[in-house]
């Protein structure tokens, strides 16, 4: 996968609005073992989206970078395939 790849964002932490820099993303729920299907969600010309598996609802903030989030600790970096 390119170092530019789609985004993943993930919801451990409970919060009811993710702040995210990217109209398209993947959200996986949580944290692996505990992850849903990663789906693919874009937003297109609309502002927010909520994902069908996990109901968390995603704003998109054109301040923050593509895969960034806030909070910070929604976003989720894959260690094996960064290695």
């Amino acid at each position: 996968m390119a170092a530019t790849g789609i985004p993943h964002f993930q919801n451990d932490p409970g919060v009811a609005v993710i702040h995210i820099g990217a109209r398209e993303f993947m959200c996986i729920g949580a944290k692996p073992p505990f992850d849903h299907p990663h789906v693919f969600l874009d937003m297109g010309s609309d502002a927010e989206i909520i994902c069908p598996y996990c109901s968390t609802l995603f704003k998109y903030d054109a301040s923050l970078k593509g895969g960034a989030s806030n909070p910070p600790e929604c976003e989720y970096h894959d260690a094996a395939k960064a290695a």
